[in-house]
């Protein structure tokens, strides 16, 4: 399975202590050299950027088509790390694109690009019973808590999911 990831569900994994489901989900993660640089350039990350980089199965991989990229870039307005995230994901033909931000993820759809949020891998977590319901609340608070956004259709989703086990 190949699995993109965008800067947004990795700094919010990161915030709560969760990035390592990724690992137990998908095994490896790949990410843009934008959105490496985006972790790990940016000193409000510090802390992520040292946990990102000791980090076995996420793997930087160039994007082939960088002016795609910068393209993209500028008829959206989305920034670099999406816009190579997306790239990427289009040209390994990627099974799946992590991605949380609302415009990102409105041109991923329009190129039939998969995609999931932080929310979304909460979800696969808890129905591949890597999470708890109690474990998943947590999650939840903590994104909270860190200050993350988390929108307010898939939260509910989440809540439904966790309701129809009895454990809402």
């Amino acid at each position: 399975m190949i699995v993109i990831s965008d800067t947004t569900p990795l700094i919010s994994l990161l915030k709560i202590g969760r990035v390592d489901l990724l690992k137990r989900l998908f095994g490896e993660v790949l990410i843009p050299q934008a959105v490496f640089d985006e972790l790990t350039v940016n000193e409000r990350y510090q802390l992520e950027a040292e946990q990102i980089r000791n980090r076995q199965f996420i793997t930087v991989k160039s994007v082939r088509n960088l002016e795609s990229a910068n393209i993209l870039k500028r008829a959206t307005g989305l920034d670099q790390g999406e816009s190579e995230a997306i790239i990427l994901a289009d040209e390994l033909h990627a099974d799946l694109l992590l991605m949380d931000e609302a415009k990102g993820r409105a041109v991923s759809s329009q190129m039939s690009i998969n995609i999931m949020g932080t929310i979304g891998v909460l979800m696969v977590a808890y129905e591949e019973r890597e999470l708890s319901a109690d474990e998943v609340r947590a999650c939840i608070e903590g994104l909270q808590n860190a200050g993350r956004h988390i929108g307010q259709k898939h939260y509910q989703m989440l809540l439904d999911k966790l309701n129809e086990r009895g454990e809402g």
